[in-house]
């Protein structure tokens, strides 16, 4: 059975192409279901490969088949299963599977959701083939597949201009990542002659690369990373992302796309581990990247571009985490946030539909009274998030908190307690003006159990996968990691960092004892710099776009005026000049006999001129 593992990935994969086949014609409850069914066998699967290499500590045999020979060099195909490939699994899988129950209800009006689903299918096999790929090649490969996914479904309401321009922004911006992850594995190929990971690590073992090389090689994967994970700057695509259906979202910002930046990172660890430099970028960009967004978190008024922000700032913690060489706290965190993340998303979908289909959480307020079920699930992701015990974020942020510290990055450590006391607050202030406060709508749409199922069962491992980390830190088991030794006041620090957020955001829009208008005058300019997200795109706009199209003006003159005129010159002088020849030769011998003689006088002063200079 275990060397049957490869199989994992088909199983959407053939969803994908009977859904496609039924897109137009077949019954909607059928399409949707094959798809739930078949990944379902997936998950069902990947908890069998998590029983036997994770609990029973058995190894999974690898599955390579030659595919093609470039020189002496032989380049495979094939499935690899690390411990760290095996918990993916086991989280796409799952994720995605309860995404596509919870889609049934989403999109059950929608006349194109055959379509969605299909693309669904596709996304969960780009992602499972994705995590099991045994070389860089493979991975590449399924890595561009997961962006043309994002890209079909974050436009999938194509007829609205936003979602169109989301979805070229999400494909545009994750390129310029993935160029540099393409020339990361170029230069490995040149280095090592092979793309498998093994082969790579022993070269990197046997010191055949330079320090420099490696340096290199490490950014450049992370720069791949940066893209696909949204960290900053390229993290403007992810918010925007939100154009897509909900169930999207959380699929993209939980367990598929932004999780495979974090991912690359954590399963080349052993390369970035050989390079400081690497390691230094790697945290600094994560721990700014965690504040940064957590700051715009703060001001947004969209319920799901709310959870964006908080989904960049949580992958920030993850790099942060990676950067620290705590990889099983990073990792640990991608874990606990596929949970968490999802939970949110899917509830905050739930709240849309209940508020028919309203985004803007100042239109809100009293869904406690009305959808109970709906804000305690919601308050079990919030808590998460935040980093309350007992819930799994506690376990996996107070790893990453350990492990920034005894790196020693002190800055980074004061940064990091900054965003988790900015994570609870923006939490909170989303939790109290959508469940507290006054009803705003008298009746709100009932939902049904495809909505709730998907919701509790993530509640569940929101609440109990912090437990895999406390107290037999099974994941540093898994990935070969020595322990930390813990400190007792940090998970203190951090939780009164935490709750001194939640108490703020129960003063201001609970209470009101604060206004939130006073606050805001009080932060001056910090205000709308947040509000407006710090300009970046606009400053995007102006250094990139506008600069790009004033060059194409410029060189659009160029080749229409002065190329243009002189094709136009060529063109014409032949034209002109057999126009002159045909008004001589008119037939008029008076004509020829003048230019006889203009000839002869022009031809005898050449002779006579030439004779006197010489």
């Amino acid at each position: 059975m275990l060397s049957y593992a490869w199989t994992i990935p088909l199983f959407p994969l053939f969803a994908f192409v009977v859904q496609l086949l039924l897109r137009t014609k077949g019954n909607k409850k059928l399409v949707s279901s094959l798809g739930v069914v078949l990944t379902f066998l997936s998950f069902v699967f990947s908890v069998y490969l998590v029983v036997h290499s994770l609990v029973w500590n058995q190894t999974i045999p690898e599955w390579k088949v030659n595919w093609l020979h470039i020189g002496a060099n032989v380049v495979t195909v094939g499935a690899s299963f690390t411990p760290i490939q095996v918990a993916m699994l086991f989280i796409v899988s799952l994720v995605s599977c309860l995404v596509q129950i919870y889609s049934m209800g989403y999109m059950k009006e929608d006349k194109r959701s055959n379509t969605f689903f299909a693309y669904l299918s596709l996304f969960t096999f780009s992602m499972l083939g994705l995590v099991i790929a045994p070389n860089f090649l493979e991975l590449y490969f399924f890595w561009e597949l997961v962006g043309v996914c994002s890209f079909l479904l974050v436009g999938f309401y194509f007829y609205k201009e936003s979602a169109k321009q989301a979805a070229k922004k999400a494909f545009i911006v994750t390129r310029i990542g993935d160029v540099g992850l393409f020339i990361a594995i170029c230069l490995l190929f040149w280095e090592v002659g092979s793309f498998d990971f093994d082969v790579v690590k022993q070269a990197v073992d046997a010191n055949q690369l330079s320090s420099g090389m490696i340096t290199l090689i490490a950014i450049l994967i992370f720069v791949g990373a940066i893209g696909k994970s949204g960290q900053f700057p390229l993290h403007t695509w992810l918010p925007d992302a939100m154009e897509g259906p909900t169930p999207v979202s959380a699929l993209i910002h939980a367990a598929t796309m932004v999780a495979a930046g974090v991912f690359l990172v954590a399963e080349t660890f052993w390369l970035f581990e050989e390079s400081s430099t690497a390691l230094a970028i790697v945290s600094y960009i994560g721990g700014f990247t965690a504040l940064f967004a957590a700051l715009i978190a703060l001001t947004q008024t969209d319920i799901k571009r709310v959870l964006a922000y908080s989904t960049v700032s949580q992958l920030g913690y993850m790099m942060l985490g990676l950067g620290s060489l705590g990889l099983s706290s990073g990792f640990f965190h991608l874990l606990t946030h596929a949970f968490f993340k999802a939970l949110l998303f899917l509830a905050a979908g739930a709240v849309i539909v209940a508020y028919s289909h309203e985004q803007d959480i100042r239109k809100m307020g009293g869904l406690w009274k009305q959808q109970r079920w709906l804000g305690i699930a919601f308050l079990i992701g919030a808590f998460s998030i935040a980093g309350i015990p007992p819930f799994s974020g506690f376990f996996s942020k107070d790893e990453i908190f350990l492990a920034v510290f005894q790196s020693g990055r002190y800055d980074l450590f004061v940064a990091a307690l900054l965003a988790a006391f900015c994570t609870a607050f923006y939490m909170f202030r989303l939790f109290y003006l959508v469940f507290a406060g006054k009803v705003t709508k008298e009746k709100t749409k009932t939902l049904s159990w495809h909505f709730k199922v998907p919701i509790w069962i993530l509640a569940l491992f929101s609440v109990i996968a912090g437990f895999l980390q406390y107290p037999k830190h099974l994941i540093s088991g898994w990935l070969d990691e020595t322990t930390q030794t813990a400190l007792w006041w940090i998970p203190v620090v951090v939780t009164l960092m935490a709750v001194f957020g939640i108490f703020l955001a129960y003063a201001v829009y609970q209470k009101r004892w604060v206004s939130a208008h006073t606050l805001a005058k009080l932060s001056g300019i910090g205000y709308r710099l947040s509000y407006r997200k710090f300009y970046i795109d606009e400053c995007y706009e102006a250094l990139f776009v506008w600069s790009l199209k004033g060059l194409g003006w410029i060189l659009m003159g160029w080749d229409r005026f002065f190329v243009g005129g002189i094709a136009l010159f060529m063109k014409s002088m032949p034209i002109q000049l057999s126009e002159m020849s045909s008004r001589i030769q008119n037939g008029q011998v008076q004509r020829y006999i003048l230019i006889s003689v203009i000839g002869l006088l022009l031809l005898l002063l050449s002779i006579t001129v030439g004779r006197f200079i010489s």
